[in-house]
């Protein structure tokens, strides 16, 4: 394999993961790749969202967006996207996705050094090639991806994930709440009772309802609720049993770059594991996170802010997108366990 120096690696691309909270959890590891290559241009191939998400970012100098619904969709599309960065001369492309596809791309554009886990029947479209050992499997995602980056001998300082945003976006988000009766000095509390991935990672609307009511009761909070424009009718149902409350429903009316200045403006954070819930750890919101059918060894909240609600159940963690059985996992975490760990925390971080 040929080895990657600061000195001869001037243009670098790093094909970004698809899911929010995935790409979240990769910012320490983009941070590394910048330290180790201050003085290239790194370039990040993403999806909308998560274009969006990182963008502006310090590790990232510009991004080329990945429309696999529109211009780059299928077979021919594929071609057009490698065609386009082909013609940017990246001397190296860095690919933390595992499919197939991430790394056919780069392989059609002709990128020299093509760096990623082999996996997925891919192996021959790399040059350098990450077999991760058992371990690293079941680490922390955030880690995963740094010892990824590691492998090739990308080396630097490991921060904590990293998202930004501007000072325009935040006086945007102030106004919106101001709309809404909710002042500077309020205590914001953030209900995130979706899950992009599936059903079977969502707590129940009705009791996030009970938790919101109690502590917004307890704090003289004001409620800011948040989903995707899939997660309107949940949020819906959680606003109706909020009578008397301070309540903001912005469950699908937010762009990504409004969601992050929102979930900014928190005081505390109540959620499903979720990409939401990636950001307000990285913006160092006290939260408490509701875990299921996923993995919170691999994918909690990185943050020492964050407490992780859970049922030790044998069928979890499934990871699974539907629970083909009686969701004993959600069902088993009840209100209180929520209110009560959300409480302690509070407490905590108010000493």
């Amino acid at each position: 394999m040929k080895k990657l120096t600061p000195d001869t690696t001037r243009r670098i691309l790093i094909r970004a993961v698809n899911w929010v909270g995935d790409a979240v959890m990769t910012t320490p590891a983009m941070g590394l790749i910048r330290d180790h290559f201050p003085q290239a241009e790194i370039t990040l191939l993403a999806n909308p969202l998560v274009s969006q998400l990182l963008s502006p970012h310090p590790a990232i100098n510009r991004v080329i967006t990945f429309q696999r619904n529109g211009a780059h969709r299928g077979i021919a599309g594929r071609l057009r996207l490698a065609a386009e960065i082909r013609k940017q001369n990246f001397d190296a492309v860095i690919i933390l996705p595992n499919s197939f596809d991430s790394a056919l791309v780069p392989w059609l554009a002709g990128i020299p050094v093509r760096l990623g886990k082999s996996s997925d029947g891919r192996g021959f479209l790399l040059t350098g090639r990450y077999h991760p050992s058992r371990q690293a499997l079941t680490c922390h995602q955030v880690e995963y991806y740094c010892d990824l980056v590691r492998h090739f001998g990308i080396a630097g300082q490991t921060g904590s994930p990293l998202i930004l945003t501007t000072p325009e976006e935040e006086r945007n988000a102030a106004a919106t709440l101001a709309a809404s009766g909710i002042e500077p000095d309020d205590i914001v509390l953030g209900i995130n009772p979706g899950a992009a991935f599936g059903s079977a990672k969502r707590w129940y609307p009705e009791r996030f309802a009970e938790v919101a009511l109690r502590l917004a009761s307890e704090w003289k909070a004001k409620i800011v609720i948040f989903g995707g424009p899939v997660e309107t009718e949940i949020a819906a149902a959680i606003e109706s049993r909020l009578s008397g409350v301070t309540c903001l429903n912005m469950a699908g009316k937010t762009s990504m770059r409004e969601l992050l200045a929102l979930i900014l403006r928190c005081d505390f954070f109540v959620t499903n594991d979720s990409g939401p819930m990636h950001i307000a750890a990285a913006f160092g919101i006290p939260l408490v996170a509701i875990f299921g059918s996923t993995n919170h060894a691999t994918t909690s909240p990185y943050t020492e802010k964050g407490v992780i609600v859970r049922k030790d159940v044998a069928c979890a963690p499934c990871l699974l997108r539907e629970c083909p059985t009686d969701h004993q996992c959600m069902t088993a975490i009840t209100a209180n366990d929520v209110v009560a760990a959300a409480t302690e925390l509070f407490h905590k971080i108010q000493a």
